[in-house]
């Protein structure tokens, strides 16, 4: 566990899958990408039992005064490079809808930026898809850099 200010980071549980697949689906993008239903995909629960069987993958939920606030992935990716450098990847990151433009996210990607000096990785990468302008400024602001070109090859 992970606190930063009043935000927890904690693992996820298997019983908080559909509140995940909420918040990854509450937004212009996310909507067009997953899909609450009831009952939810069962692909969503294989997900994370994978991510919970890695141990260089972790879901997290976000919390503050005992209410989940917000989500997140970390990966860590060991590497060569770099003299053998290690990684951590910040993926879907998600606050909820009431509670966007709080100081939430800043303080989840402080505790990610934790837990990876925590694991000794040398850098911290996160993509953003470019839709996505106002999350671009907000991770600059944080002091990220977009130093590369990502690409995506969709196989589905």
């Amino acid at each position: 566990m992970t606190e930063k200010k009043g935000v927890t980071l904690r693992d996820a549980r298997r019983d908080e899958v559909p509140l995940i697949v909420a918040m990854l689906a509450d937004d212009m993008l996310g909507s067009t990408r997953d899909r609450v239903s009831d009952p939810l995909s069962a692909a969503y629960y294989q997900a994370f039992d994978d991510i919970a069987a890695s141990p260089d993958n972790r879901l997290l939920i976000a919390e503050l005064d005992d209410a989940v606030v917000g989500t997140l992935q970390v990966t860590f990716i060991p590497g060569l490079g770099r003299r053998g450098a290690t990684k951590m990847l910040i993926e879907e990151v998600r606050v909820v809808g009431p509670r966007r433009g709080t100081g939430i996210g800043r303080e989840m990607i402080s505790a990610a930026v934790d837990l990876a000096r925590a694991r000794g990785c040398r850098s911290v990468e996160l993509g953003s898809h470019k839709s996505r302008t106002d999350a671009h400024r907000f991770y600059e602001r944080l002091g990220f850099v977009a130093s590369h070109v990502g690409m995506k090859l969709a196989l589905d």
